[in-house]
């Protein structure tokens, strides 16, 4: 018997396998916080799938996704990126990988980690939520709202609520697998 997932990765074999592996699971690491605020990022505008589809190759043209080394690409590591057409080589979207890989420093150094800086907002731990069916779930909330004004000061880009929330979802700062979905319990 198969086990219900949620309608929105139906289909499509990348969709189920991150569905099934990732999506909603909790993330407390910093690099890996990192790789999905960067992912998420070069999402805007653009479908999820895109992105998932590039995966490998963000971490490959971005060096595994290493912030330290990021956060000091100089213009000619820029133009190589936008040169490499297995990356969205939109030029902000580019000049926001670093400025957002620089500025990540910065609150690891303020708070210890993003991880806790982060976690902070939802008091360390998942908000489950109760969605029957995926299309009832918010672009953005409230605290995706506050998380984008609080990035925003302090410079990041491609920021916005529904990025962000986006990007809450992906690592599980929220829970918003469909009630009857195999994972909603799981993670």
């Amino acid at each position: 018997m198969e086990k219900h997932k949620c309608g929105w990765c139906i289909g499509d074999d990348i969709y189920e396998a991150y569905h099934d592996q990732e999506w909603g699971v909790p993330v407390y690491d910093d690099q890996t916080l990192f790789e999905f605020l960067i992912l998420e990022t070069m999402q805007a505008g653009l479908s999820w799938i895109t992105i998932l589809k590039k995966r490998q190759n963000y971490f490959n043209a971005l060096d595994q996704f290493d912030i330290h080394k990021i956060a000091a690409y100089d213009q000619a590591k820029q133009d190589e990126l936008l040169l490499n057409a297995g990356i969205i080589r939109n030029k902000l979207k580019v000049k926001s990988i670093i400025t957002n890989a620089q500025l990540f420093l910065e609150i690891q150094k303020e708070h210890g980690s993003f991880s806790k800086f982060m976690w902070d907002y939802v008091d360390g731990k998942p908000i489950k939520n109760k969605w029957k069916n995926y299309k009832d779930t918010p672009a953005n909330t409230a605290i995706s709202d506050q998380i984008s004004k609080d990035l925003k000061k302090r410079g990041f880009k491609f920021v916005g609520s529904t990025i962000i929330y986006a990007f809450m979802q992906a690592t599980g700062m929220v829970n918003d697998h469909e009630v009857n979905c195999h994972r909603y319990e799981e993670v």
